[in-house]
């Protein structure tokens, strides 16, 4: 299957192709994967994101899907890359994983059918969807600043053509262990659907992502964790954590909270029933 990453290459933003070990830029020039610095592997004008659709986090929440997909939209300055750092503000604490398969549009698409969805779909890549509760209680439900903020999209290596979404495993990984154990399988709602459902009203354009929604185990992270989210058929994207410079501003807005709906979100809906303690680190 064909694999395209951008790098950035001797200064410039370069799209490349994945030869091995290697990535092969289009004038010749290749560059150790290892070594490259990546980009994301698309320029998207939107990034929308389902709230729930894996069956087995669904359960955890013990609750029940509505009849239709709700969402929300992550700002393109979230948007980051494999290897790159994820931020958590000093002052914040609840900073969740949640592995995912992103969606690449590749024509533009605007009030299509679910059987035509795959023709305006140029690939497939990985995202992780980083949630900062801490801000869970002042959105509103909007979920802008919990999955808006800046670096909390981090998405890659690289774009994967002719991926067929079926049957698929995924995985997250926190410090080498596996935190996350899902497959695309207990998805409700497939890759067609949800681009069918959202270009009813929005225009999607070349190279918007949509997210598909996370399995169980969404936990909190912490400054020096190390997170890989593996796909099967699109590789590994890494990301690590480090703690802002600065702390949130007190002068202005609502400040972080630790309430009760903060709390169950972040340690997975159960914690009180478990006897699970917050972390205090």
């Amino acid at each position: 299957m064909p694999e395209y990453r951008r790098i950035l290459l001797d200064g410039a933003a370069v799209q490349v192709t994945v030869d091995g070990d290697e990535l092969v830029a289009g004038d010749g020039r290749r560059v150790k994967t290892g070594e490259a610095q990546h980009l994301p592997p698309v320029v998207p004008s939107k990034v929308i994101a389902v709230h729930l659709n894996h069956r087995s986090r669904v359960d955890e929440f013990r609750i029940d899907l509505p009849g239709t997909p709700t969402y929300f939209h992550k700002p393109t300055s979230a948007l980051n890359s494999h290897r790159g750092a994820v931020v958590r503000p000093e002052g914040c604490k609840w900073l969740n994983y949640e592995g995912e398969v992103a969606i690449v549009i590749g024509r533009t698409a605007r009030n299509i059918s679910p059987a035509e969805a795959g023709e305006y779909i140029a690939g497939y890549t990985i995202a992780n969807d980083y949630g900062l509760h801490d801000f869970r209680d002042t959105d509103a439900g909007s979920m802008l600043r919990v999955k808006g903020s800046d670096t909390l999209c981090p998405l890659g290596p690289g774009l994967v053509t002719d991926w067929n979404f079926n049957g698929k495993s995924l995985r997250t990984y926190v410090n080498g262990k596996v935190v996350q154990d899902g497959s695309t399988d207990e998805m409700k709602w497939d890759m067609h659907y949800l681009v069918a459902d959202i270009a009813r009203t929005i225009t999607l354009y070349p190279g918007d992502v949509l997210l598909s929604g996370t399995p169980a185990n969404s936990r909190p992270v912490q400054p020096g964790d190390v997170v890989e989210v593996e796909v099967e058929g699109l590789g590994r994207l890494t990301n690590h954590i480090v703690t802002g410079p600065t702390p949130v501003r007190t002068d202005v807005g609502a400040q972080p909270t630790e309430s009760e709906e903060v709390l169950s979100t972040a340690l997975g809906g159960d914690w009180e029933f478990r006897g699970i303690r917050p972390p205090r680190r």
